[in-house]
C-alpha cells in the first residue's frame, strides 16, 4: 500500500489533547480495515463521528447465483449495461463468490445528494470512460479514463463527474486490496523489478474542511444490505490526518510491461492481489524478440482459476469479434486459448496495442441473472 503521509493540521504526538480555537476538543478517529494490527490512519474531526439523528429500512442488494452452472466459456457485452442516473442503482453485479463481487456501472449522475460507504469490502474502480473527483474526508483524487481507484472499506465517499458518459468497471473485495508481495521490500517500498513505484500512485490532496451541522445522509452497504443513517455533522469535518490507509489512484497507463525473448505468463500483468484472487493490466507493449518467437499466448489449463478479462482499447491478437467494453470468463476445469488462426497471425508482429484488466480468482465465480442477460450466446463455440 502507499506509504506514510499527512495532511491538514494535526497534534505532534496521537492520542493526545489537540484543541480548538475555542478550547474544546478535536475528535480523533481510528481509521483501519483490520482492526489494530495492519495500517490505520488518524482523522481529526471538529464533532464526534459518531452523532446518529435517524435511520432508515435497510434496503437487500444480495448477489443471487442465476441458475446456470454449465461449464463452458463465456462472454459479456459489458456496454449493454443501461446507464442509469443514480451511481448506486446503475451498480450491477455480474459475477461474484466469497471472495469478490464484480460489477459495471454507467452512471449518469454525480453521486453528490448523499454519501456512500462500503463497510463490507474494499472497492477497485476502474474508469473505462468519463471522469470527475472522489471527494472523501481525506481530500479528493481527480481520475480519468484508464484509472484504478482504490478505496479502503469503511471510507466515506462521493463522485463528482464532469459529463454523464460514464462507464466504470467495479470490484468488491472482502479482503484488503494490496500490492503483490513480490514487488515489495521487506519494509514496504516497491522494488526496482516493480512494475511501478510509488511515483505513480496519486494520494488525496486538497483537504477541507466542512464544518457543517444539518442532516447527512449516509448509505452504508453492510452484509448484503443498504442502510441508511442521517448524520448530525458532515461527514467531511476533518482538520487533519496521517497514516497509511486511505484511497489513492493508480493509471493503468502508467504500468510498465515486463517483456522477455519469449512469451511471458500472466503474473508478469499482475497488479493488485488480495485473497483467493488477483488483479493484471494488460497494456502495450514490445513483443517477444527471440528470432522463433510466437507471440500469441498458449494455451493453459485453467485447472486451478477462473480468468475473467476486461477488454479496454486496442487490437488483441489473440481474440477474434472483440468489442470495448466485452468481458470473456475462462472457468476452471477446462484449457482455454487463442482463436484459430491467430497463432500464425500473430508470428512476426513486433508489438500489440492491447489495453485490458484481467481478474484471475482461485474459487469459481457464480454468474447472475444480469450477466445472462448480456451473454454472447455463441462464445464457447468460437474456437471451432
Amino acid at each position: 500500500m502507499p506509504h506514510y503521509i499527512s495532511r491538514g493540521n494535526i497534534p505532534p504526538k496521537r492520542h493526545t489533547q489537540f484543541r480548538k480555537s475555542d478550547g474544546s476538543l478535536y475528535s480523533e478517529q481510528l481509521f483501519s480495515t483490520e482492526g489494530f494490527s495492519s495500517d490505520s490512519s488518524l482523522l481529526y474531526h471538529c464533532h464526534p463521528p459518531t452523532a446518529i439523528i435517524k435511520t432508515s429500512i435497510p434496503i437487500s442488494l444480495s448477489s443471487v447465483p442465476a441458475d446456470e452452472s454449465e461449464l463452458k466459456h463465456r462472454s459479456f457485452e459489458g456496454f449493454n449495461i443501461i446507464p442509469e442516473a443514480d451511481f448506486l442503482d446503475s451498480r450491477k453485479t455480474i459475477l461474484f463468490n466469497n471472495d469478490l463481487h464484480i460489477s459495471l456501472a454507467a452512471p449518469q449522475e454525480s453521486l453528490e445528494k448523499y454519501f456512500y460507504k462500503n463497510a463490507d469490502a474494499d472497492e477497485l474502480l476502474f474508469v473505462h470512460a468519463g471522469s470527475g473527483t472522489l471527494l472523501t474526508a481525506y481530500g479528493t483524487i481527480s481520475f480519468i479514463y484508464g484509472d484504478y481507484i482504490v478505496i479502503p472499506r469503511g471510507t466515506i465517499y462521493q463522485i463528482r463527474f464532469t459529463d454523464s458518459n460514464n462507464r466504470l468497471l467495479i470490484v468488491e473485495s472482502f479482503s484488503p486490496i494490496r500490492f503483490p508481495n513480490r514487488y515489495l521490500s521487506k519494509y514496504g517500498q516497491l522494488l526496482e523489478n516493480a512494475p511501478f513505484c510509488e511515483r505513480d500512485l496519486r494520494t488525496p490532496q486538497e483537504l477541507t474542511t466542512i464544518d457543517k451541522e444539518g442532516d447527512f445522509l449516509i448509505k452504508i452497504k453492510k452484509k448484503g444490505w443498504l442502510h441508511g443513517l442521517h448524520y448530525k455533522f458532515h461527514p467531511f469535518d476533518v482538520v487533519g490526518w496521517d497514516g497509511c490507509c486511505y484511497p489513492f489512484a493508480f493509471s493503468i497507463h502508467d504500468f510498465e510491461p515486463i517483456t522477455g525473448r519469449v512469451h511471458q505468463p500472466p503474473p508478469v500483468h499482475q497488479t493488485f492481489e488480495a485473497k483467493n484472487f488477483v488483479v493484471c493490466s494488460f497494456v502495450p507493449r514490445l513483443f517477444d524478440y527471440h528470432p522463433l518467437a510466437v507471440p500469441a499466448p498458449y494455451n493453459h489449463s485453467n485447472i486451478d482459476s477462473d480468468e475473467l478479462l476486461y477488454y479496454v482499447d486496442g487490437d488483441f491478437m489473440s481474440r477474434k469479434n472483440v468489442t470495448r467494453g466485452m468481458l470473456t470468463l475462462h472457468p476452471g476445469g477446462i484449457p482455454h486459448g487463442p482463436h484459430p488462426g491467430t497463432v500464425e497471425k500473430s508470428i512476426g508482429a513486433k508489438e500489440t496495442k492491447e489495453l485490458a484488466v484481467m481478474i484471475d480468482t482461485f474459487h469459481p465465480l457464480m454468474l447472475t441473472k444480469t450477466a445472462l442477460d448480456i451473454e454472447n450466446k455463441d462464445y464457447t463455440n468460437s474456437w471451432i
